[in-house]
């Protein structure tokens, strides 16, 4: 049957509890749904664009027929020059992107919600969240469940020395030392940096720590109702390290209505 709690530590990396592990942690993995979702959320930020239907027709150009000794392309009145073709210069686009193709993907609720579900049964397996390249050797154990006290850090050093003991900064390291610059003209557009995705830490109400953990490298913080796959499984890759405050811990019933 597999475990059935899960062991809730305090600030200092010291187990003071036992949780009721959620039926939610036994969803099996489902990669595929996964994907799927993940594809689904990023779609809904894609940039909707078009040409101009009239974009490189605006010319008088036509072609001359045969029998003139000379290639058949549409060329412009009172010249040799090629133009409306799309190898001319100037010429209209080949296959332009439409204005009205659908760039949003839809996926049915339930499917969204076993996605969401499996993607957090994923955080719980050390072996998935190390296959996805996060440093777990010092994390003491899986899901990992810290104190409602976490939420109320303000400091940065405060959130460095809490990750220390929990075993986490290690994968924050890791982070740190991914950083680089992107090639290409990325760079001059808003997209200078690239750097791996650090640890998923989810609270039940922001007390501060959201302010205090914003200069860590590679960390997201978001409430439990805020949720969703793509927070989970960066990339469509599931097992994202994950720390769970206790109180969001035991609102998982809440959210998935107590079952599987």
């Amino acid at each position: 049957m597999g475990k059935r709690s899960a062991k809730i530590f305090n600030l200092k990396g010291e187990a003071t509890g036992k949780a009721r592990l959620p039926p939610v942690f036994r969803t099996p993995l489902r990669p595929d749904v996964i994907k799927r979702a993940v594809i689904a959320i990023q779609s809904h930020r894609f940039q909707p664009q078009g040409r101009d239907i009239f974009a490189g027709k605006r010319t008088t150009a036509e072609s001359r027929g045969v029998g003139l000794g000379i290639a058949r392309v549409s060329r412009v009145k009172g010249s040799q020059r090629a133009a409306f073709i799309p190898f001319a210069v100037g010429g209209r686009a080949t296959h332009p992107p439409k204005v009205e193709k659908k760039v949003e993907k839809k996926i049915p609720k339930k499917e969204m919600r076993l996605a969401l579900q499996s993607a957090v049964a994923a955080t719980a397996s050390k072996e998935i969240v190390s296959s996805r390249g996060h440093v777990v050797d010092e994390v003491p154990d899986f899901p990992l469940v810290v104190v409602d006290e976490i939420q109320g850090l303000r400091k940065t050093r405060e959130v460095r020395d809490t990750f220390i003991q929990l075993g986490v900064w290690p994968d924050i390291y890791r982070v740190k030392e991914s950083r680089k610059v992107r090639a290409g003209k990325g760079k001059m557009r808003g997209r200078r940096i690239k750097q791996a995705v650090g640890p998923l830490l989810v609270i039940a109400k922001n007390e501060g720590v959201v302010e205090a953990a914003r200069n860590v490298s590679g960390v997201a913080i978001v409430t439990i109702d805020g949720l969703n796959v793509e927070l989970l499984a960066p990339g469509t890759h599931p097992g994202r390290l994950t720390i769970w405050t206790n109180s969001a811990f035991q609102m998982l019933d809440t959210v998935f209505g107590g079952r599987q």
